[in-house]
């Protein structure tokens, strides 16, 4: 996520507060689950910010990290995007979205049964669960969160697939290489075209005026 406790507190705060402005300007409930993901992401680097503090380990703030980040985003996105998505683009949807929920399932059986524990490399966080299939469950967890972005038929969605993936693989070669983690900057920008995205679904449609002779 951030290469430090004081990054990702910094950065948590910031992209949750974009959250907050992202679900105030909602105008329909249908948006809603779309536009409070920056609070999501948010929340969840505050948490990690918790996480380095507590100098990894698998206490509650790992647990809370690794459910937010595996089973919840694997449900919550495709779901999300679901629901804003237009009519002609819904029924590709629900590959995505039943990829993510077979995906979660496993997820948090792996989770409640094996736990997960934390470990500080340097200036990145390592996490640790044991998952069967784990090449499967990776597959199935990028095509309901990023795929399922890709697949909206919304413009700005689309867009915002795009950053995720270039962001998670250079994120992914630094994480891999234990040189430091920077998926903060990367959440940051992307919880900027999701603000970009709510403010352009609020704004009422323009109805012209034609004004007619007697």
């Amino acid at each position: 996520m951030c290469f430090s406790a004081t990054a990702d507190l910094v950065a948590g705060c910031g992209i949750a507060a974009v959250g907050v402005a992202c679900v105030a300007r909602t105008r329909t409930a249908a948006d809603l689950p779309m536009a409070a993901l920056p609070l999501i992401l948010g929340v969840h680097q505050i948490v990690e910010s918790l996480v380095w503090r507590a100098g990894g380990g698998s206490g509650p703030a790992t647990v809370a990290w690794a459910a937010i980040a595996l089973p919840l985003l694997a449900v919550w996105v495709p779901a999300a995007v679901l629901c804003v998505a237009p009519p002609s683009a819904r029924r590709r949807l629900t590959i995505p979205l039943v990829a993510g929920l077979l995906t979660a399932a496993v997820l948090s059986y792996c989770l409640a049964t094996h736990g997960v524990t934390a470990e500080i490399r340097g200036h990145a966080v390592g996490y640790a669960v044991s998952l069967p299939a784990s090449e499967l469950l990776v597959a199935g967890y990028l095509l309901a969160t990023i795929g399922s972005l890709l697949l909206s038929g919304d413009r700005h969605l689309r867009v915002l697939g795009i950053l995720v993936t270039v962001g998670a693989a250079t994120c992914w070669v630094l994480w891999e290489a234990e040189f430091i983690s920077t998926w903060c900057a990367f959440a940051a920008v992307c919880s900027l075209v999701m603000y970009g995205w709510v403010r352009g679904r609020s704004v009422p449609a323009r109805v012209s005026r034609v004004s007619v002779g007697r």
